[in-house]
């Protein structure tokens, strides 16, 4: 496990090193911080506990998902778009060469890519959006904890959809469109533009269940205190359900991908 460690650290320190684009990513998320918030407060003046929120919690939702938006992913981006490239090239042929397993060495690099978004493109907007309204913010450190474990599981989740649609690549000629189908649908069912809780009658239900509720929703109402007790043991399971059932997804299709690889040559 230290080979995956130092992966992960290695990731982290690549991110790291851009710090132009972190800064902009930074004043991007506050500005559609604001952007959204004063939309959520108009629309909370019109429909007080919308969703079951009140407005202090509508609006930490707002700067809850500008903070976990890079790293959760929410709109593409991360590893998969370079697995698919290096799949195109052949240079997947150095990956699976390695003493390394493919699913696990991905996982860590994109673990230290999270672990920097969330530290630095994360906590500012949030402790902006904290400064200029009234957020609903909560001051048990055991809560708070809960939203890390939270946060890590949501990963899992993510990381598991995004390597399924990176290793579609060894199918497909160009993984472009499912790239933007992927953040489209992430970006909906994720409950980045509205929260889930918000959409009504079997189709609200039905959202709440997909695996893009688990990257945001689920870690948003953790730390709005939504989930306690069992209620909180429910919804980390929840997470956990779909983390591990999207990885097994993704190394059962690496195990066809590499298969198809090796009857063809590559």
């Amino acid at each position: 496990m230290r080979l995956y460690a130092a992966v992960a650290v290695s990731g982290f320190r690549r991110y790291a090193t851009y710090r132009v684009a972190t800064a902009a990513g930074v004043f991007t998320n506050t500005v559609f911080g604001f952007v959204i918030a004063y939309t959520f407060i108009a629309l909370w003046d019109e429909r007080p506990h919308l969703g079951g929120y009140g407005q202090a919690q509508a609006l930490t939702f707002v700067w809850v998902s500008q903070g976990l938006l890079a790293a959760m992913a929410l709109l593409g981006g991360g590893f998969q778009e370079e697995l698919q490239e290096r799949i195109r090239s052949g240079d997947i042929a150095v990956d699976l060469y390695r003493p390394a397993d493919l699913q696990l060495w991905w996982f860590a690099a994109d673990l230290g890519r999270a672990a920097f978004q969330l530290l630095g493109r994360g906590a500012v907007p949030l402790a902006v959006g904290a400064l200029c309204f009234e957020l609903a913010l909560p001051a048990d450190p055991l809560v708070w904890l809960a939203f890390l474990l939270s946060c890590l599981l949501g990963f899992a989740v993510g990381f598991g959809l995004r390597f399924l649609i990176g290793l579609c690549a060894f199918w497909l000629l160009d993984g472009a469109g499912l790239n933007m189908v992927s953040a489209l649908t992430g970006m909906f069912f994720s409950g980045m533009l509205l929260p889930l809780t918000v959409f009504p009658g079997s189709f609200g239900a039905t959202v709440r269940l997909l695996p893009w509720a688990a990257m945001l929703q689920v870690p948003a109402d953790v730390l709005l205190g939504l989930h306690t007790g069992a209620g909180l043991a429910r919804a980390l399971a929840f997470q956990a359900g779909w983390a591990v059932l999207l990885l097994a997804a993704g190394r059962a299709v690496q195990s066809l991908a590499t298969t198809k690889v090796v009857v063809q040559g590559g």
